[in-house]
């Protein structure tokens, strides 16, 4: 049954460019697109830049140009890093398009007109230095939940939290490091609250796909969508004051669409522009009534916006909501999180300097699987896969018998295949390894594809043509052999080429085919003219991999100056010996309580539970902090500081807090750390 499928994948910010951690998105949605493609579905693949927002603005204006000639010299370096890795989008648009602002009105205003809309006056977090309020992502602080430090200003990456940049603490401007000021402004709101029966419903509900029904959303993804339900939905500010670059909101002069309102529309802007191109009917995919599939692929960091206000936002517009979002992990190198100091913080554009853009599709293929999972980019490990996998069992397959088909038979393939050795089982695997990429199993289907490999090359060991080659009067069982083989490599390059495009078109050349699909697994060729076999791929060189790294890594320097300090930062005192610093026991302590202490000005009395037992603690921070406000919180405490009698009892530790007479700031340990802990 032919399926009509529509495919996105999330939107790249033209603030930087294309990395290794964005391939493997483009990467794993492309393999399952061409995979769609070769079953002769109707499937299509969108994307396009996000182009709006402040820190667009405020690049243009540091480099001295218009957002529209950044955008427009980003696109292109875009464009060319997805092309490199073989990722082809049948249309690559931009939000910054007329297309967009035309969706994105028409959205706006449906949901004005659905009572989904409100506007009301909020105090907002000012840049006294910039002159400029703060967009969430500008304002920095510590997380209200967790109190994990420098967390964004709209959700927290420790503990996922989302909240207001006006709830963080001990907040900061990120364009200037000026402590913001709150300033009165009117702002536009999503009221996301009213949608909760319809999205509970909706991201626990299933889609039916070719006359079945799949659950819309992964079983991690559903689980976390519930936490957020259980904290409760809040109204989504979707407007941001001038100066901003993105698209005016209509009959609201100086007040600017969000960028996360049209980024998710740019999906529709781009298809239009596919339609137009194409003569397709867009409404077809986008009326309710639609029965084309929509696929979402995203990274698991901006699923909130992809499961909660994009469903909504279409529903309540009077739009079909997504078939399925699926989300993916983040992408760590030799097992840590990319960096550029040590050269894993890797671009696109220099991994195509040194390196086969197969090579790390087939790499992704092989560690990818339908769960929200985080992959690691294990270089060894990506070298030996590669060489062993792709060189030493698949492609010497073809380099094995081509030669003698060539020199002995001329460029014929034999008439009769006769015992076709292991070609039954390989065709009888179709299904099998189709259902595992369709499930987006890529892993399984490459362990799959790997054990045919290791099948046919078992054959080869078997039969030996190269001594089949020697023996007079064999040249019929040594033609069938080779033609045997030959025939096994066509089958798994058509189960590998999703995953690898430009070697499949080179071996349709070599075989003197048209474009293989999934079908034509079914067939083999007998009397068949191929053509002179060329060497297909090399092996990866670890030099290569060396010289990508040190092309990559980069100065701990910071890029751009940041604010002087405006506080006092104490001379380091003398040296200590690490036999000096063991002495002190600092532990976790969790406060119990807190409470006023009669009759002193600076001091809290403090309850502190350290796992064993609790202790009773005086501290001089009582200008910072009201008790109520540390009732629950972690702190860290000297645990073996002899205990001090006071005028107001006896104090058994001391709590750890940095700052002098500009504040004072209670250390926090971070999420997970439980009272009693050591603190090393």
């Amino acid at each position: 049954m032919k399926r009509k499928i529509l495919v996105t994948s999330a939107l790249p910010y033209a603030n930087g460019a294309i990395h290794l951690g964005h391939m493997v998105e483009h990467i794993q949605t492309d393999i399952w697109v061409r995979f769609q493609k070769m079953r002769g579905h109707e499937c299509h693949s969108v994307c396009a830049d996000d182009t709006h927002g402040t820190p667009i603005m405020l690049r243009a204006e540091k480099e001295g140009i218009t957002p529209e000639q950044l955008i427009a010299g980003v696109a292109k370096e875009h464009v060319r890093d997805f092309e490199g890795f073989y990722v082809n989008y049948d249309n690559y648009g931009s939000t910054h398009s007329e297309e967009n602002r035309e969706f994105s009105y028409r959205i706006y205003n449906a949901l004005k007109a659905n009572g989904k809309i409100a506007n009301r006056t909020i105090s907002q977090l000012y840049d006294p230095q910039k002159n400029m309020f703060l967009p969430d992502r500008f304002v920095k602080g510590e997380c209200p939940k967790c109190h994990s430090k420098d967390q964004y200003g709209d959700n927290c990456e420790v503990c996922g939290t989302t909240y207001s940049p006006t709830d963080l603490i001990n907040p900061y401007s990120a364009v200037s490091g000026a402590t913001p000021e709150l300033r009165d402004s009117e702002h536009y709101f999503f009221k996301l609250g009213d949608c909760e029966a319809f999205l509970r419903g909706w991201t626990t509900g299933t889609a039916t796909v070719n006359g079945g029904e799949r659950p819309r959303l992964q079983e991690g993804a559903a689980n976390k969508l519930n936490e957020w339900f259980e904290a409760g939905l809040n109204d989504w500010d979707i407007s941001r004051d001038a100066p901003y670059f993105g698209f005016e909101i209509p009959d609201a002069p100086g007040k600017y669409f969000y960028v996360w309102l049209d980024a998710p529309v740019g999906y529709m802007a781009s298809h239009k522009q596919l339609c137009q191109r194409l003569g397709l009917d867009f409404d077809s995919y986008w009326n309710k009534d639609s029965n084309a599939e929509l696929y979402h692929h995203i990274g698991k960091d901006i699923l909130y916006f992809h499961a909660l206000f994009w469903p909504a936002m279409l529903e309540y517009a009077g739009y079909r909501t997504p078939t399925g979002i699926n989300a993916h992990g983040f992408l760590t190198v030799d097992g840590q999180k990319m960096s550029k100091s040590r050269g894993t913080f890797i671009t696109a554009e220099s991994y195509l300097r040194h390196l086969n853009p197969e090579w790390l599709r087939y790499y992704f293929a092989a560690k990818l699987n339908s769960a929200i999972e985080d992959l690691d980019l294990n270089l060894d490990d990506f070298v030996a896969r590669v060489n062993s996998d792709l060189i030493g069992k698949y492609v010497n397959i073809a380099s094995r018998a081509a030669g003698f088909i060539s020199k002995r038979f001329n460029n014929t393939l034999a008439a009769d295949l006769g015992d076709a050795g292991p070609l039954a089982e390989l065709q009888n695997a179709a299904e099998g390894i189709a259902a595992q990429w369709e499930n987006r199993e890529y892993s399984r289907a490459v362990r799959d594809i790997m054990a045919l490999t290791d099948l046919v090359n078992q054959y080869v060991d078997a039969h030996k043509p190269w001594e089949i080659a020697k023996q007079e009067g064999q040249d019929a069982e040594l033609q069938r052999v080779c033609s045997v083989l030959i025939n096994a490599f066509r089958i798994l390059t058509i189960y590998l080429k999703p995953v690898l495009p430009k070697l499949a078109a080179d071996v349709e050349a070599f075989l003197n085919v048209g474009p293989l699909t999934w079908q034509d697994a079914g067939t083999l060729l007998t009397r068949h003219s191929i053509n002179t076999y060329q060497h297909l791929m090399t092996r990866v060189d670890g030099k290569n991999i060396e010289a990508m790294i040190e092309e990559n890594k980069q100065s701990l320097a910071p890029v751009a100056e940041v604010a002087k300090p405006d506080y006092e930062i104490p001379e380091i005192e003398p040296t200590i010996s690490i036999d000096d610093f063991m002495k002190i026991d600092l532990r976790v302590a969790k406060i119990v309580d807190a409470k006023h202490v009669e009759g002193a000005e600076k001091l809290l009395q403090l309850t502190l539970d350290i796992g064993t037992e609790t202790r009773n603690v005086f501290a001089g921070i009582k200008s910072a902090y009201k008790p109520e406000d540390l009732i629950g919180r972690h702190t860290v405490m000297v645990a073996n500081l002899a205990p001090r009698k006071m005028k107001f009892g006896m104090s058994e530790g001391m709590v750890l807090a940095a700052g002098g007479d500009g504040g004072l700031y209670v250390l926090t340990p971070d999420l997970g750390a439980k009272p009693g802990m050591r603190v090393k």
